[in-house]
């Protein structure tokens, strides 16, 4: 299977890390920031680095909404998993208007609403995952995979199919 992996930097880039016991079994592209820490943890990866900042920043969501075509495109993934945050907005949208499989996994530090970019994207997603079920109770669309829990591997495994 072909994995596109988008995420911002920092939490959501360490939250998408995490998922390894998934996504390194599959073949991979990377979406991220081009900073240090991300640089050093994929060495030796398929990266395209993405266009930052993208709060508030009509330029980069173009720029990045450009990327975002020529990737899906040229590399055509049969899933695009994502943990957010703005970068991931024109990816999931578009590949999901291409025909791609979609997956956000929303961060387990949103207990009561979602993010602004998992409100964006959500209509265009194929599952939603969440870690409270405070918040699978206002979006009972959304797949709950647990309060702390440190992976969704197993869902993420079951979308693939």
């Amino acid at each position: 299977m072909k994995l596109l992996l988008v995420c911002s930097s920092g939490g959501h880039f360490k939250g998408l890390f995490q998922l390894e016991p998934f996504w390194s079994r599959h073949s991979r592209r990377w979406i991220t920031f081009d900073t240090p820490t991300t640089r050093s943890a994929l060495a030796g990866e398929q990266v395209h680095w993405a266009h930052s900042p993208t709060n508030r920043n009509l330029p980069n969501l173009l720029r990045n909404a450009l990327l975002s075509w020529t990737v899906l495109r040229h590399h055509r993934p049969d899933l695009i998993l994502s943990t957010g945050a703005g970068v991931a907005v024109p990816f999931l949208i578009l590949g999901k208007l291409l025909g791609h499989r979609t997956v956000f996994v929303e961060s387990i530090t949103r207990i009561e609403t979602l993010s602004l970019s998992a409100r964006l994207v959500l209509p265009f997603l194929d599952v939603l995952y969440v870690h409270w079920p405070q918040l699978q109770a206002r979006y009972p669309r959304a797949e709950l995979i647990g309060a702390g829990s440190a992976t969704a591997a197993a869902p993420a495994q079951e979308v693939a199919r």
